[in-house]
């Protein structure tokens, strides 16, 4: 065989070789490029770990909790420096999810990571071997827009509740109507439809966003849109009824939040203790000792202080055009409540007790209108200003759009225009 023709074979041989360990490095590579793709959301590899769930008990601290996982003092001590832009040790709740994952390969038990869960969202991931880390991990969180269709059958919190609503709605919804509808009164029969957006996280609600539209439809007949609509001249949660009309009014419908009545405005009531018949010209609502009392209105408070006539804790507040209102068996005022205090719509002045000639504890709320008393239950109160005529086809068009997408009015339910959380228009 010629030396040139040798030669070849060797070569194209050795080409061949070359080529192979370049395509197997290039595999290899890829292959690592890949596996250090594959690194969870969550910043380490733990499917060769073993895990135990725990959660931190009453009164654990963080240098006690790991060292019940087995992390010694000077690491533990090591890991409390880096948190101080990470996580505030001082506020660890007790019943919160933590998840340790130990390295057991040769029969060891090693503790490589600790996951501290501070919320449905939010974990703090501390890395106890090797280089000392600490981090803040937050999993997908996904937005969704949502109608909720409920007729009152037993209660709102029931049914709400029953609808598959978080509680978190009916709250909200008792801010948005509280000049406009007593949840204290609400009726069977009574239908609220809401559009809202809501966070989702694992399958779980996390938060309900926004209210965007809503639409109670009373069994009396009374009808009362909110709908959400930012002119930017004000606040960004600003809602309002058809035609543009403020549901914020001079006085809230109630003093307090979701109760219940126990005893309505009368003439002729027989007193629960004395058992004589006498006027009661107030509504007395059931609460929790310690339920946050607010002022109804914008106005002064003329007393506070103890009323011998058996009210206990009182406070009055004089209010504009003539009003005046009084809240009974406090079991202790607000900080910095006193006579002379201005007092502004929502705040709040005292608390709910059973001081004074009181069988439990409630509120005896009163209102005055020149001097005459009222039943606060069919008070109508002053409007706001409306909106401004120069947004009023932008808000009806909104508005039209909304009830045709609650199916309002016998109209055929339309698909609602956004699946996801949306600037207020």
């Amino acid at each position: 065989m010629r030396k040139s023709t040798l030669y070849a074979i060797m070569a194209a041989a050795l080409s061949v070789i070359i080529g192979a360990s370049s395509c197997g490095n290039r595999k290899a590579d890829a292959a690592a490029e890949k596996e250090e793709e594959q690194i969870p959301a969550i910043g380490f590899r733990f499917s060769h770990l073993e895990v135990d769930s725990t959660s931190l008990r009453s009164g654990e601290t963080f240098s006690t909790l790991m060292s019940r996982l087995g992390l010694g003092a000077q690491d533990s001590y090591r890991l409390t420096t880096l948190c101080d832009t990470v996580l505030d040790l001082r506020k660890l709740k007790a019943g919160n999810q933590v998840r340790a994952y130990y390295d057991t390969l040769g029969g060891t038990h090693t503790l490589q990571y600790v996951v501290y869960e501070q919320d449905m969202v939010k974990s703090t991931v501390f890395r106890c071997v090797d280089t000392l880390d600490v981090w803040n991990y937050s999993k997908p969180v996904e937005k969704q827009r949502r109608l909720a269709d409920v007729t009152i059958n037993s209660s709102l919190w029931n049914d709400m509740i029953s609808a598959g609503a978080s509680p978190n709605l009916i709250m909200n919804l008792a801010d948005i109507y509280q000049w406009s509808i007593n949840f204290f009164t609400l009726r069977q029969g009574d239908r609220f439809r809401i559009i809202y957006d809501q966070s989702v996280c694992d399958g779980e609600v996390v938060s309900i966003d926004t209210v965007r539209f809503s639409l109670f439809n009373g069994k009396d007949g009374k009808e009362v849109a909110a709908v959400l609509f930012n002119t930017g001249e004000g606040s960004s949660r600003t809602y309002w009824d058809k035609g543009g009309v403020s549901l914020k009014r001079m006085f809230l419908k109630a003093p307090l939040k979701y109760n219940r009545i126990s005893s309505r405005f009368s003439y002729s009531r027989k007193h629960p203790v004395t058992g004589k018949v006498k006027a009661h010209t107030a509504v007395d609502y059931a609460a929790p000792t310690g339920t946050e009392v607010q002022a109804i209105g914008d106005g002064v408070v003329t007393k506070c202080g103890w009323d011998g006539t058996g009210g206990g804790n009182r406070i009055k507040i004089k209010h504009m055009r003539g009003y005046e209102s009084s809240y009974m068996h406090l079991s202790k005022f607000a900080k910095g409540i006193k006579v002379g205090t201005r007092v502004s719509q929502g705040q709040v002045i005292g608390y709910v007790g059973a001081t004074g000639t009181a069988t439990g504890p409630h509120l005896d709320f009163r209102i005055w209108e020149n001097g005459k008393p009222i039943d606060p239950l069919s008070l109508n109160s002053p409007a706001s200003e409306p909106l401004n005529k120069k947004y009023l086809q932008d808000f009806n068009a909104l508005y039209d759009r909304y009830m045709r997408e609650v199916g309002a009015n016998g109209s055929q339910k339309e698909e609602m225009a956004d699946t996801t959380a949306t600037p207020a228009k």
